[in-house]
């Protein structure tokens, strides 16, 4: 089977080669025998069975200590961290990796996953895990790796580990050897919603899908990793951040935050930026008696028996639009941010139980305060409540315009 570019499609194999040796060879046979080339990656810190393509040395020497501070120690869970860095620094300076496939006991896990993170979204990667039956939200992240419950420990080849792992060389050689049709080949935009933002998004969005495969993502917290993701991985042409709301969970403890990475991938990727205030008058909990007790006295709002919404304060906004700030300040690409003075999400408006204009004067004028306006880089206040249809126009004509320019704005 063939790549993209006529040559053969390449899968890599990796486990710990110490103690999953005929459970790899065995992938192994079932991928080649798929026709596909194989390359086997040895991850394990200690002294390997069988011989392997890529061997532990040669990872382990991708960490930045080199590889004496990852083989050879005494501390196991050290080397597993160490090594799990390697592997990751390994992976991301590779290519021709059509597909991954890993086996792994709870160490091995540990150290394949952040190397399958790695891989571009759209790159099929099965990890074979004995602890995959529960919460894999560490180990699989913002991306689409697939992971599979080995039933049995990895732990030698018996009549459940061949079908489960039979199952999974199979799964990962059908994903690398099948043409899967494009459907849109328009340019890709990443967009981010909440249900209090989604008149803006959904307008927006409209505007913009005759010229863009508009990918919308849920602004909590793994979906702003995963949009980033994308940005990193060189699938999207911009984006429309119009929900910015997992900085509130970020800075004051709810249960969405997207991390103090937030927008870094933005910066490095240096695409068109047009941003929005969505929803940064609200931190988000889960149910009502979730709510730190520091929390109890504050303006609280029930959106559903599973989550809880706190309104911020001028304080908190403030805060957060110094983060914002200092984060624009870092994106070389065009960048245009839309302050909404009428209010920020459906609950920040007369009548609503959000409504706070003070609060939301304090974020602005933050915001003002720490940007760094350029000719590339603008804040744009509008007189308008962030889901009027005036303001989701003037974000498709922001974009637009950056669009139009590239990344050279005059």
């Amino acid at each position: 089977m063939r790549n993209g570019r006529g040559s053969a499609a390449t899968v890599y194999i990796v486990g710990c080669h110490d103690t999953k040796g005929a459970e790899l060879g065995f992938v192994r046979g079932l991928v080649a025998a798929a026709g596909l080339r194989t390359v086997t990656v040895d991850v394990g810190t200690r002294p390997s069975t069988i011989p392997a393509d890529v061997p532990a040395q040669e990872v382990a020497a991708h960490h930045p200590d080199g590889a004496s501070a990852v083989l050879g120690i005494n501390d196991r869970g050290l080397a597993v961290l160490r090594m799990a860095e390697a592997f990751r620094l390994f992976v991301e300076g590779r290519t021709g990796i059509s597909g991954m496939i890993g086996l792994g006991g709870s160490c091995g896990t540990a150290i394949i996953a952040p190397g399958m993170r790695a891989l571009p979204v759209g790159v099929p990667k099965v990890l074979v895990s004995t602890v995959a039956s529960g919460n894999v939200a560490p180990y699989v992240g913002e991306t689409d790796m697939c992971m599979m419950y080995s039933v049995t420990d990895v732990a030698g080849l018996n009549q459940i580990s061949r079908r489960v792992l039979g199952n999974a060389a199979h799964a990962v050689a059908g994903m690398v050897g099948r043409d899967l049709p494009r459907g849109d080949s328009k340019p890709a935009l990443g967009l981010t919603m909440f249900g209090v933002t989604t008149p803006c998004v959904t307008q927006v969005a409209r505007a913009l899908e005759a010229d863009y495969d508009c990918l919308v993502f849920h602004a909590t917290g793994t979906g702003g990793r995963a949009m980033e993701k994308l940005a990193a991985s060189h699938l999207l042409v911009g984006i429309l951040d119009v929900t910015t709301t997992e900085v509130c969970d970020l800075l004051m403890g709810g249960i969405f935050s997207a991390g103090e990475e937030r927008l870094d991938a933005v910066a490095r990727a240096g695409i068109p930026y047009v941003g929005s205030c969505g929803a940064l008058d609200m931190v988000n909990f889960g149910a009502l008696d979730t709510v730190p007790e520091r929390y109890r006295g504050r303006t609280l709002y029930v959106h559903n028996p599973q989550v809880t919404l706190m309104r911020t304060t001028p304080a908190e906004n403030r805060k957060m639009g110094e983060w914002l700030g200092r984060k624009l300040n870092a994106c070389p690409g065009p960048v245009r941010f839309f302050l909404p003075e009428g209010g920020v999400s459906a609950l920040d408006s007369p009548g609503q139980p959000f409504h706070d204009p003070e609060a939301d004067a304090a974020l602005f004028d933050a915001l003002e305060h720490t940007v760094d306006q350029t000719s590339h880089r603008r804040l744009i206040r509008l007189p308008y409540h962030i889901n009027h249809p005036a303001f989701a126009e003037a974000l498709v004509h922001g974009f637009r315009q950056l669009a139009g320019a590239g990344t050279s704005v005059p």
